[in-house]
């Protein structure tokens, strides 16, 4: 887990218990078929990605723009959302993507019963579909809002849990699956951040893929720039532009004069759909 997920009280008790291609379709492997929906193509960027709390300044992402990342996830929403986001905004987004970055929507929903951290949300067993449709909902909202258009994918964001624990993982996979599945109603494609031991690991050996998300971003600190040299789980899942890697966090870095802790990622996935 980065430095930018959750509350600091939250992220510790978390830590003690666990170039350009536009391509059409891509990105729904484990996805239920979207063949009755004519979905814009998808905008897939491939390269290396950061990831920080706050969006940055417009300054600060001009400054930045140095062509060593060149995609960037916000935190669009979210009761789980650890940080304010006084810069993003629908002319920030505009402006940002007119001077080429790349944006990677991300979404705080409700977390787990068994998670071991201070949320504001979570969804128990009865309330798991609900919560998720909610969530969803709220986060194609968000994503509208700031002018990330249907066709863009949203990464929710799964913190770790103890996946062990049946009931809970149980719980979270209805919920997983319907904020997918309500996310692909209102046309936008399903994306999952989590962890490699725990919260990715779940929806990536899943037994049933039904309303999975069809991207999956996994948090595995081994500094290795890449999507492919340690998946680690079978090879042919998530294929086709499908896949993004955090590989290092709280990476302290200064840019043009502008210093940012931001957390790395190799990224071959869809990103927003600005206009």
């Amino acid at each position: 887990m980065s430095s930018h997920r959750l509350s600091k009280k939250g992220r510790y008790i978390a830590w003690a218990t666990t170039g350009v291609v536009v391509t059409a379709g891509a990105g729904i492997a484990a996805q239920t078929s979207m063949a009755d929906t004519v979905w814009p193509a998808q905008k897939t960027y491939t390269g290396r990605a950061f990831d920080t709390c706050t969006a940055p300044s417009l300054a600060a992402m001009k400054a930045w723009n140095t062509k060593f990342y060149g995609a960037a996830a916000v935190y669009i929403g979210g009761k789980n959302r650890g940080c304010a986001q006084p810069n993003l905004t629908k002319s920030w987004v505009k402006s940002v993507n007119s001077t080429g970055w790349k944006l990677i929507p991300l979404y705080v929903g409700a977390q787990p019963p068994c998670q071991k951290s201070a949320n504001p949300e979570r969804f128990t067993a009865s309330t798991a579909a609900s919560v998720g449709a909610s969530n969803a909902k709220d986060a194609v909202a968000k994503a509208s809002a700031l002018g990330m258009k249907a066709g863009s994918p949203i990464y929710l964001n799964m913190e770790s849990y103890d996946i062990s624990d049946k009931a809970c993982n149980d719980a979270t996979l209805t919920y997983v699956r319907s904020f997918t599945k309500t996310l692909r109603n209102a046309t936008y494609r399903g994306g999952l951040y989590g962890f490699s031991s725990s919260s990715a690991k779940a929806i990536a050996t899943a037994p049933n893929k039904t309303d999975l998300p069809g991207n999956l971003w996994y948090a595995l600190w081994d500094k290795k720039n890449t999507t492919t040299t340690d998946w680690p789980w079978n090879p042919s899942q998530y294929t086709n532009h499908s896949r993004g890697h955090q590989y290092m966090v709280n990476s302290k870095e200064t840019r043009g004069g502008y210093t940012i802790t931001v957390d790395r990622n190799a990224w071959d996935a869809p990103v927003a759909i600005i206009g």
